[in-house]
């Protein structure tokens, strides 16, 4: 790769002596084999702990009346940064059938304490790609504008 097309801000940011730096987070085993963790902006930096967003989605993902989740990382004061989750309910279940109290209890039982999401959001869909990519930067950028009902757990409201 020679660089980003009229983005040389982006093309610093991915070339650095004579490396393309991804972005992606991952680690090898004992025996050689690479493994995919994470990419470095979805992961969330929760009081000086790193939680991989596609672990948290990956147990969500797994509760029975869920159909797809994406996770991202928002602004806290205290914490640095907390984990939102954004949720598609499988038909027939609905925000009422499958509350968001019994989300955080189900994630409960499969993440450690600090991984859990603080914010849980209902969508009908999550934006996409044409290639059925979730389009994390639109739910951040509608996550900074606000506005949209969000359960917190820990005012629950």
């Amino acid at each position: 790769m020679k660089g980003y097309y009229k983005n040389p801000e982006a093309t610093a940011n991915a070339l650095k002596k004579g490396w393309l730096y991804t972005g992606d987070l991952g680690y090898l085993d004992q025996d050689g084999y690479l493994y995919f963790v994470d990419r470095v902006k979805d992961m969330v930096r929760r009081c000086d702990e790193n939680i991989s967003s596609g672990e948290v989605e990956r147990v969500i993902n797994s509760h029975p009346q869920v159909a797809e989740s994406a996770v991202i990382a928002v602004p806290d004061h205290i914490r640095g940064e907390e984990v939102k989750a954004y949720i598609v309910l499988k038909s027939p279940a609905t925000p009422e059938t499958a509350p968001p109290e019994s989300i955080w209890e189900f994630c409960k039982l499969h993440l450690s304490p600090y991984k859990l999401p603080r914010y849980i959001e209902y969508r009908d869909e999550l934006p996409k790609t044409p290639s059925s990519k979730v389009q994390k930067n639109i739910l951040r950028d509608e996550s900074k504008q606000g506005g949209t009902k969000v359960f917190d757990r820990l005012s629950g409201c």
